[in-house]
C-alpha cells in the first residue's frame, strides 16, 4: 500500500505539484492531428494538467496551443474567428497568434503599442506522425522531439486513436504494464479479436495463469518481464518497457502489429488514453486499420464527434451478463480498451491506495511507484532532469519471446527491445 502523502505526490499534477512540475519536463501529446486537419479549421479545446488552452492552425499551417481565455475580459477564444494568421476573439476583436502574442485591438489607435504588452501563455504544438505534441516547461530547457517508433514509420504503417478514460492518469497507467490481468480479463479478446487472436503465445497466455515477474531498470523507466511456461526446458516472457513518465508498449503477438499507449493528465480525475498500432517493416492492411477504427485491439469505437467511449460508465459499459456467463468476455464487456477503462474507472477517479493488498505479480508497478517517486523527489529538490527525457531513451520496442528456462529475459533480448529499423519485431 502507500501512504497518503505519497499517493497524493504521485497523482496530482496541477500547476504547482511536483508530479504536474515533472509531466512539464517532456514532450506530450496535447492532441491527434486530424483534430486540426486544415488550416484556418475551428480551434479546439485542450485541458492538461488542469491548464484550460486552445489549439489551432493558422492560415500558413502553423500550429498554435494558447490560454483559453482572452487578455481583455476573458471570454472563451473557443468562439473565436480563425482567420488571416491568427485567432480573433469575437467579442470585442482582439487577435492573437500562435505563440499568444496580441497582434490587434481594434479599439487602439493604429500607432498605439498596447499590443506589445499582451501576451498569453503558449507552448508549442508540433507534428510528428499522427500526433500533435506539447512541451509545457521552462522554454530554457525543451528537449529534442521525441523519436518513438510508432510516430516516425511511414503513416501508411501506423495508427493512433484516443479516448476518455474518467479516472486518474495512475491507476490508468498501471493497468498499461500490468501483464497478469491479460489471461483472465482479457480472455475472450485472445480467442476473437482481429488484432490478437491466432498467436502461438496466446495459448501460454491461458495455459499459465500464474506468471512470475522481474522487472529491470533502463535508462528511460523499466522493462517489465513476465515469465509464463512454455514448451519443457523452455519460458515464454513478455517483455513490456515503460518510458518516463506515461509511455507503454504491449508485448506484440504473432505478426500483429505492435501497440501501446501514453496515459496524458486532462486533471486529477481524468486523462487522455492516447493508443497507437503500427508494423515497423510493413503497412497495416486495409483488414487491421478497419479493425482499429472499429474499435479492437487496444482502440475504442467512441461517440461519433467525440473521444468519449461509446461504452462509458453512464451505460454501465454495455455490459452484457449472458455473454459474461457464456465465456464470449470475462467480464461481459466487450473491447480490450474498455474491459481495462471499466475497472480503472470503477476504483474512483483517484484510487485510495492506502487500502491496496499487493502481490509478487504487481513487482512492476510497485517498482514503476518507487521510479516515478524518486524522480519527482529529485526534480523538485535538487533540479535533476527525469528519465525519458532524452530522445535516446524513446528508442525501445516491447518483446514476447520463448527463451531457454537458465537464461536471463534481458541478457537474451537486449537487442529485441531496441530499436532496429527494417527489422522485424520480436514476436510469438
Amino acid at each position: 500500500m502507500l501512504r497518503k502523502e505519497i499517493n497524493d505526490l504521485l497523482t496530482l499534477t496541477g500547476p504547482g505539484t511536483p508530479m504536474g512540475a515533472l509531466f512539464r519536463q517532456y514532450w506530450m501529446p496535447a492532441l491527434l492531428a486530424e483534430e486540426l486537419p486544415e488550416d484556418d479549421c475551428p480551434p479546439v479545446r485542450v485541458k492538461l494538467l488542469s491548464e484550460r488552452l486552445i489549439a489551432f492552425r493558422d492560415s500558413q499551417g502553423r500550429y498554435g496551443l494558447i490560454d483559453e481565455f482572452c487578455a481583455h475580459r476573458g471570454a472563451s477564444l473557443w468562439f473565436g474567428r480563425n482567420e488571416e494568421s491568427g485567432l480573433r476573439c469575437p467579442y470585442h476583436g482582439w487577435k492573437y497568434d500562435v505563440t499568444g502574442q496580441c497582434i490587434e485591438v481594434p479599439s487602439e489607435a493604429e500607432n498605439s503599442s498596447f499590443c506589445e504588452n499582451v501576451k498569453l501563455t503558449a507552448y508549442p504544438l508540433v507534428k510528428i506522425g499522427d500526433v500533435l505534441w506539447t512541451y509545457m516547461g521552462d522554454p530554457a530547457t525543451q528537449p529534442e522531439l521525441p523519436e518513438f517508433e510508432f510516430a516516425l514509420v511511414p503513416p501508411e504503417h501506423t495508427y493512433t486513436s484516443k479516448r476518455l478514460q474518467q479516472c486518474n492518469w495512475l491507476q490508468a497507467f498501471e493497468g498499461g504494464i500490468d501483464s497478469s490481468h491479460v489471461t483472465w480479463l482479457h480472455s475472450g479478446g485472445l480467442k476473437n479479436d482481429p488484432l490478437f487472436k491466432g498467436a502461438k503465445g496466446n495459448e501460454y497466455n491461458q495455459k499459465d495463469t500464474k506468471p512470475f515477474f522481474e522487472v529491470a531498470d533502463c535508462d528511460g523507466g523499466l522493462f517489465v518481464g513476465a515469465r509464463r511456461n512454455a514448451e519443457e526446458g523452455t519460458y515464454y516472457w513478455r517483455i513490456t518497457p515503460w518510458v518516463m513518465p506515461a509511455f507503454t508498449m504491449v508485448p506484440p503477438r504473432g505478426d500483429h502489429p505492435i501497440h501501446g499507449h501514453f496515459w496524458i493528465p486532462i486533471d486529477d480525475q481524468n486523462c487522455w488514453a492516447y493508443s497507437f498500432d503500427y508494423h515497423p517493416i510493413r503497412p497495416l492492411t486495409d483488414a487491421e486499420r478497419q479493425a482499429m477504427i472499429d474499435g479492437h485491439g487496444v482502440h475504442s469505437r467512441n461517440i461519433p464527434g467525440t473521444y468519449r467511449p461509446a461504452a462509458n460508465m453512464d451505460n454501465d459499459y454495455l455490459m452484457d451478463r449472458e455473454a459474461q456467463k457464456r465465456g464470449e468476455d470475462y467480464s461481459g464487456i466487450k473491447g480490450i480498451a474498455i474491459q481495462d477503462a471499466s475497472l480503472q474507472e470503477s476504483m474512483g477517479p483517484i484510487v485510495d491506495r492506502t487500502k491496496e493488498r499487493l502481490v509478487p505479480a504487481d513487482s512492476g508497478i510497485i517498482k514503476a511507484r518507487q521510479k516515478l517517486r524518486k524522480a519527482v523527489i529529485a526534480l523538485r529538490d535538487e533540479g535533476v532532469t527525469p528519465p525519458g527525457v532524452d530522445p535516446a531513451h524513446h528508442r525501445v520496442r516491447s518483446a514476447a519471446v520463448v527463451l531457454p528456462q537458465a537464461e536471463a529475459f534481458l541478457d537474451a533480448c537486449r537487442d529485441d527491445v531496441r530499436v532496429r529499423p527494417g527489422v522485424p519485431i520480436s514476436s510469438v
